[in-house]
Order: structure tokens, then C-alpha cells, then sequence
């Protein structure tokens, strides 16, 4: 078998030399502070179980996977597959082209009307990234006369997609209804105010409170955009999202979203909403005016995702079951964890070092979490977030609430 060479270090002297101490002292840095990010080598599909290859005891480990986004377990699902593999034979490896150049196909329309149906909206538009559609809708939105309002714990993404944007910013305390009024009536003579918040927040899993912010923004005459990334396949009677949850669909300007976590966990991201406002999107947003359109395979395996969503409604009643029996059991064993409905469960241990020993002495027992500390949580909120799916079955999340115990012991 050919080895791939080494990388070479063949820098040259008069251009990156000067800087390279200054590169290597900050990786440095993040090594000495504990928050170096070490990625496992997974040799198998995303499911509840997965082998992660380990070099240093030659061979492959089998773990029971609880840190995915795979909340539907469609990730693996063989109707998924094969719906990837028909629409790339069909269409092709990919587009080679940005959208209104020559790389729209009839197959990215009807996804982004299958969305714009399953959501309840009235359109649809597609970005190669959930990220890439937060960077997207501030700037292309929002000018300098205009006002974003913004929770506190909102994803990186939005906090990125603000910063482009020229418009007026305001933080709001998390989830204080109270400061998003506050901050509403500062921002008053803006000729557009939007305020936005993830539907479920990532490291919490607590829901946003859309229906104070739904009556506020009617109140002070602003828009409401609502990043739905952990909610839609999730949450809802059909599945539609945090805004169906709490009964505030049709009163939600701007959904952002992933087909990369319930939807089938592949990629690509999109903006449904408003038809004024997709179409605006359409025609000056920038990452998807420079970029690939998303590829045939994760457009037909995601239309069969949702597919799935509908037609089993019983996925969504198993993953509301284990979630509820998981945090359940977290609190009769006398475990902190935050209070909430989500499959994601922040397990909070508090200390730092307990924390990381904590992963990692789950993960030699046959676990894969992964352990959050400072700087990505506050100090004193040091956590291991676990994720439910409805491809876990009751034994493996009792061998995991077992495990919990015995390494942690409920402290």
C-alpha cells in the first residue's frame, strides 16, 4: 500500500519564517490551556454505535456514540443512501458552477419547495452551510439605518453573520424578555429592527422564548428571525421546529437551517421565510452568489430525510420517549442537569478537571462524550452535553446512564 508522504517544510525563509514563532507560541498557548481539539477517526457510519480507529492500540474501538446531532438517525438510514446515490448518478458529482451561473438543477428547486412545504413557508433558498445562510441574512438584509437584536448565547454563526452587517447591533441577555423589550425600545427610530435567536440552544438545549418574541416584535413593529438548526426534525408535533413546538409558525419572519443534523446529517444549509425576503436573498446574498451550489447526493438524500420525517411520525415519539427517560433517570441519580424537553442534555459537573476525566473516563469504559470547560462555557459551568437519538435504543442509554454513574458517581 502507498504511504502518503510527509508534509514538507519547505518554507521560505524571507516570507513565513519571521512569522512562524509567532504562529507556533499561539498554538502553544492552546495546547497549555487545556482546549486543544483532538479529532477521533470514526471508520464507520454515523449511528448510535460507532468504531473509532485507534493507531496506538492497533486496531478499532467501539463506542457508544451519545455526541451526535444524528437526532432522527437518518444518517445511516439505506433509503437515504440510496436516494444520495440515484440523484448523484443522475445528476452528476456535482455542479461545478454558482447558482445563477449555470448550476441551478430542477432537483435543488424541489428540495427548496419540499422545505418551503414541510416548514409551512412561502420560499425557500439553499446555502452549502447553515453558516453559510446566518453569514448571509444580516448583511444582505440590514444597512446602517436598520437595528439586529441578538441573544446573548446565539450560535457562532449569527454572531459572525451580525458582524458583516452595517446595521446597529444590540446583545440581549439570555432568554430576558424583559431586556429584549428593553433593548426594542432603544433601537425604536431604525427604519428595520430584527431580532433573532437560535429555536434551541446548542450548549443549554433550552428552548428560545418565541412567543414573548413574537408578541414584542408585534408590538414594536420588528421582524423575528429564528435559527432553527436543533429544532427542525425535532421538535413539534410533525416535526417542524421550535416554532411549532410553541405554536408560532406563521408569526416568524426567517427560518435559517441544516440538513446536517436531524434532516438526514449530511450538508448543506437554507433560509425559508418571507418570499420578499428569500428572493432578496436570491439576488444579493453572498455566499450564495460565490459559491458551489450544494451537491446532487445531499440535495436527493435530504428530500428523502423529510420524506422520512413525515411518513414516520413514530421516530419523533421514540426520541421524545428517550430523551424524557434519559433526563429522568439523569435526576434520580442525582446528576445536575439542565431542566428542558430537548435530546440535547448538558450534564453539569462543574469542575474543570472533573469534567475532562470525566469524558475520558467514559470513553475508555466504551463511551464517546465529549466534555465542555472554560473558555467555551462559563467557569463553574463545566459540562458534558449529551445528545440523544431515536436510533439508541433503551439498553444502550441505560448502559450509558450506568456508565455516567459509575465514573461520575451523580456528583
Amino acid at each position: 500500500m502507498e504511504k502518503t508522504p510527509p508534509a514538507r517544510d519547505n518554507a521560505d525563509p524571507m516570507t513565513f519564517d519571521p512569522y512562524r514563532e509567532h504562529y507556533r507560541s499561539i498554538l502553544d498557548d492552546i495546547r497549555a490551556s487545556g482546549m486543544w481539539k483532538d479529532e477521533r477517526l470514526i471508520t464507520t457510519p454515523q449511528r448510535s454505535g460507532v468504531e473509532v480507529l485507534e493507531p496506538e492500540r492497533d486496531g478499532r474501538r467501539p463506542v457508544l456514540n451519545l455526541c451526535a446531532n444524528n437526532y432522527l438517525g437518518l444518517a445511516d438510514h439505506p433509503e437515504v443512501i440510496e436516494a444520495a446515490i440515484d440523484a448523484m448518478r443522475r445528476y452528476g458529482f456535482g455542479l461545478a458552477s454558482v447558482r445563477f451561473i449555470c448550476g441551478t438543477q430542477d432537483l435543488h428547486r424541489r428540495l427548496e419547495e419540499r422545505i418551503s412545504s414541510f416548514l409551512g413557508t412561502e420560499d425557500t433558498i439553499l446555502y452549502s452551510s447553515c453558516f453559510d445562510a446566518n453569514a448571509a441574512v444580516f448583511e444582505t438584509l440590514l444597512g446602517p439605518e436598520d437595528a439586529v437584536l441578538s441573544d446573548a448565547l446565539n450560535h457562532a454563526s449569527i454572531i459572525d453573520g451580525i458582524r458583516l452587517s452595517k446595521a446597529r447591533r444590540r446583545i440581549l441577555r439570555h432568554a430576558d424578555v424583559e431586556d429584549y423589550e428593553r433593548g426594542l425600545e432603544e433601537v425604536r427610530d431604525a427604519r428595520v429592527r430584527l431580532i433573532v435567536a437560535d429555536g434551541v440552544f446548542s450548549m443549554h438545549g433550552d428552548l428560545a422564548p418565541l412567543r414573548e418574541m413574537t408578541d414584542l416584535a408585534e408590538k414594536h413593529g420588528a421582524m423575528v428571525m429564528v435559527d432553527d438548526s436543533h429544532g427542525h426534525g425535532v421538535l413539534g408535533e410533525r416535526g417542524r421546529g421550535t416554532a411549532e413546538r410553541l405554536g408560532v409558525e406563521a408569526r416568524i419572519d426567517l427560518f435559517t437551517g441544516t440538513l446536517g443534523k436531524a434532516l438526514g446529517g449530511g450538508s448543506g444549509g437554507f433560509a425559508s421565510g418571507r418570499r420578499d425576503l428569500v428572493a432578496l436573498l436570491r439576488q444579493r446574498s453572498r455566499p450564495y452568489l460565490f459559491s458551489n451550489s450544494v451537491a446532487p447526493a445531499m440535495v436527493g438524500g435530504a428530500m428523502k430525510a423529510i420524506d422520512i420525517v413525515e411518513r414516520e411520525p413514530e421516530r419523533l415519539r421514540r426520541l421524545r420517549e428517550s430523551t424524557r427517560h434519559f433526563r429522568d433517570e439523569l435526576t434520580r441519580r442525582g446528576f445536575r442537569i439542565a431542566r428542558g424537553e430537548h435530546p440535547i442534555v448538558p450534564i453539569f459537573l462543574g469542575d474543570e478537571k472533573l469534567t475532562v476525566d470525566t469524558a475520558r473516563g467514559l470513553y475508555e469504559r466504551g463511551l464517546y462524550v465529549v466534555g465542555f470547560t472554560y473558555p467555551v462555557v462559563p467557569k463553574g459551568e463545566a459540562r458534558i452535553r449529551v445528545q440523544i437519538s431515536a436510533a439508541h435504543t433503551r439498553e444502550e442509554l441505560d448502559r450509558a446512564l450506568d456508565l455516567f454513574e459509575e465514573v461520575a458517581g451523580g456528583k
